[in-house]
């Protein structure tokens, strides 16, 4: 007895050493302005209404420290840093009507990590926060494929449970002095979540805390199981091609690899259940997409390697343009269905020229679709032949390179600017610009090119007429 008390006692006392030997080696990596800085008040809201998680942090920052302090730094666990999607972050000024809030520059942090592999992100302040200061800071962050179907499969008459993991507690480098977190879910049906008090439920809203004085780096893992019928629409692949004519048009061409990424179908499917019980059978499936194109669309085409699907709606207008499309058959559960999208521009609508001469494109980078998840999206702008030093001006990181493409009459070919990137949400739907150097004389190269051909045919047969080729005299 005396020697299980012995190693219970040694097992406490190694426990407690490695627990404080993490806090002091995450807060000693730290910076000496950041372990200055203390969160008053935090507030997380996360909604899980969809399959694309979107949380909203709004905190409010003292600076306790003697000097004054230009980076606040954020934490995120090693969970859902791999499904970090977006992160935005602004100070907010003024009262609840009349908010303003002013963009900050967020970037990953080149300090060590925290405990358990914690993530850092480092928040650039507007303006240094003084000693004794304080600021309001509002932090909007996307998380996708969080969202873990449980039971993995399920038949065509189940409904879909998912699973969220997540923690009562805002991790954080700082000490927060009051906090609380409100889960919002699609419905009132939640099987079960993880009760930390104080925890309450009040129909779709999920409440924990107000939890006061926790220390750095506090995690304390909670589990929600509810039901989320919403469409789980994954396109596991986008090419779109954007082909710029100076003669007045500009052709934009899409190929989709769409994916229903929730619970997989299992059993038979019964298309008659299907049509004559839409309210229980197939739930969580999808059969129509909604597709949000600029407006003055043209010339608008949906198809697949069959040929033609005539099941889709058009709706144009001056401001917007909504094509309403239905897939050959309803996607359940980890059915897949590839398609392609064609659609014409007026070019005064997207292309226009900068003070400096240079000709630049006006579009959007994001997944037309709505509500859907892009896990690669490749964006090809293939420049008329001639244009020369391309260059991109995009509110986020991509992966870019050039290329050359050929079509009718080119001799040196088009330059392909390939803009790439991974993750991609509804979010990222901003505008981007690709500035590039075109004389107009190269306008002329492939009619000139026509008139010589058609001018040589014409000499040739002129000749040939007009020559004689008999042997006789």
């Amino acid at each position: 007895m005396e020697v299980f008390v012995a190693r219970s006692r040694l097992n406490l006392i190694f426990s407690l050493f490695i627990f404080f030997s993490l806090c002091f080696r995450s807060s000693s990596s730290l910076s000496p302005s950041a372990t200055d800085l203390q969160i008053l008040t935090a507030e997380r809201r996360i909604d899980l209404a969809s399959h694309i998680i979107r949380v909203v942090l709004t905190l409010k920052v003292q600076n306790d420290g003697a000097s004054p302090a230009s980076d606040f730094l954020l934490a995120f666990p090693p969970a859902q840093v791999k499904h970090l999607a977006l992160i935005q972050a602004a100070e907010v000024t003024g009262k609840k009507r009349k908010k303003y809030l002013h963009p900050l520059d967020v970037k990953t942090t080149s300090q060590a990590e925290g405990p358990n592999g914690a993530k850092l992100y480092s928040i650039s302040l507007k303006n240094p926060l003084n000693s004794g200061g304080s600021v309001s800071i509002e932090v909007s962050y996307v998380l996708t494929q969080s969202l873990e179907p449980f039971p993995v499969e399920i038949s065509q008459s189940e409904p879909q449970l998912v699973l969220y993991r997540d923690s009562a507690l805002i991790l954080s480098p700082y000490v927060i002095k009051q906090q609380t977190t409100v889960i919002r879910t699609p419905s009132t049906k939640v099987e079960s979540f993880t009760r930390v008090k104080p925890s309450t439920q009040t129909r779709t809203e999920l409440k924990y805390g107000p939890y006061e004085d926790q220390p750095v780096f506090s995690y304390t893992p909670i589990l929600i199981h509810f039901e989320n019928n919403n469409p789980f629409a994954v396109v596991e692949e986008l090419v779109r091609e954007i082909e710029i004519s100076h003669w007045g048009n500009l052709q934009v061409t899409e190929h989709y690899t769409l994916v229903h990424n929730g619970a997989k179908h299992k059993g038979g499917f019964s298309r008659v259940e299907y049509q004559s019980r839409p309210t229980y059978s197939g739930v969580a499936s999808f059969k129509h997409l909604l597709v949000k194109l600029p407006p003055r669309v043209h010339s608008v085409y949906y198809r697949d390697n069959i040929g033609n699907i005539s099941t889709s709606h058009l709706r144009t207008g001056y401001s917007k343009s909504e094509l309403e499309i239905e897939p050959r058959y309803p996607l359940l559960g980890g059915w897949k269905a590839t398609f392609v999208i064609g659609y014409g521009l007026p070019l005064e609508d997207v292309l226009f020229e900068s003070n400096d001469g240079k000709r630049y494109l006006n579009f959007s980078f994001g997944c037309p679709i709505a509500e859907t998840l892009v896990n690669k999206i490749t964006n090809k702008v293939v420049l008329p032949e001639g244009s020369k030093n391309p260059s991109v001006v995009i509110p986020f990181s991509v992966e870019q390179r050039a290329e050359t493409s050929y079509s009718y009459l080119d001799i040196v070919g088009r330059p392909v600017v390939v803009l790439e990137k991974e993750n991609v949400v509804p979010e990222h739907n901003s505008l981007f610009q690709v500035y590039y150097d075109f004389h107009p004389m190269f306008m002329l190269a492939e009619p000139l090119m026509l008139i010589s051909v058609f001018f040589f045919l014409f000499v040739a047969a002129l000749a040939y007429i007009h020559m004689d080729i008999s042997i006789k005299k």
